[in-house]
């Protein structure tokens, strides 16, 4: 598969007709991983409504057990607007018990290792049997949430399967408006200086001038904002 030619064939298209053009060239089960967050709304109301033919659409989410209770309310709010319920996946219950016995419950604030630790257990792994037999996965990733994320493609091809990322070049201002235009249910905390919204003792408020992702795992160096869901194989933040 030529990669590069993919990303240029849909560079100049619109998020609507690049997820109907990798429709038709790429079918099978697409898992599109959503957190509720604003541009996987947005997301959700573009794939909904788009017609995809050759295509198993899973709507796939990961319930670390930690999230805020508004993001549990969207959750429930965007499965009755859209009148279709998303896959849960959830951390394995014995190895999680294990690391809260050894770390205590908030162990993830005493080094970052630790933190990596816990979001293994509670989101890369969880994610990883969520995205098992998938062909493409979906994720509403921009450019524009981070400097590590500033070279972030439209597709790319992760662990043998296609990564879609079909919003990769908006900004946050055209997610605002496809959400208000859908009408599309969104998490309050947006409207409360919380851009980018995680597990609830990782996120908070951020300020004038902070980056969007300045509110995740604050305790920790500048740059360090990530989970390890977006990690490459050669350890580069996507």
């Amino acid at each position: 598969m030529d990669i590069e030619a993919l990303n240029a064939q849909l560079q100049s298209l619109s998020a609507e007709a690049r997820i109907q053009t990798l429709a038709e060239q790429f079918g099978g089960v697409w898992a599109f991983s959503s957190s509720f967050g604003l541009e996987d709304q947005a997301l959700t109301e573009l794939l909904l409504s788009s017609s995809l033919p050759n295509v198993n659409l899973r709507l796939i989410t990961l319930d670390t057990g930690r999230l805020f209770a508004q993001t549990y309310q969207t959750w429930a709010n965007t499965e009755a607007h859209f009148g279709r319920f998303f896959e849960a996946f959830y951390p394995e219950a014995e190895p999680l018990r294990e690391w809260v016995q050894q770390n205590g419950i908030n162990g993830f604030y005493q080094s970052k290792s630790q933190r990596l630790e816990c979001c293994q257990l509670r989101k890369v792994e969880p994610l990883a049997r969520a995205l098992a037999g998938s062909d493409v996965w979906v994720t509403g990733l921009r450019a524009a949430q981070s400097h590590s994320r500033s070279q972030l493609p439209i597709v790319e091809q992760v662990e043998g399967r296609l990564k879609f990322n079909p919003i990769a070049d908006w900004s946050l201002e055209r997610v605002q408006s496809q959400v208000v235009l859908s009408a599309v249910p969104y998490n309050p905390l947006h409207d409360e200086g919380f851009p980018s919204i995680g597990c609830e003792p990782c996120t908070r408020r951020i300020t004038q001038g902070e980056s969007l992702r300045a509110g995740r795992w604050w305790w920790e160096s500048a740059g360090a904002q990530e989970c390890g869901l977006h990690l490459s194989k050669t350890g580069s933040d996507q």
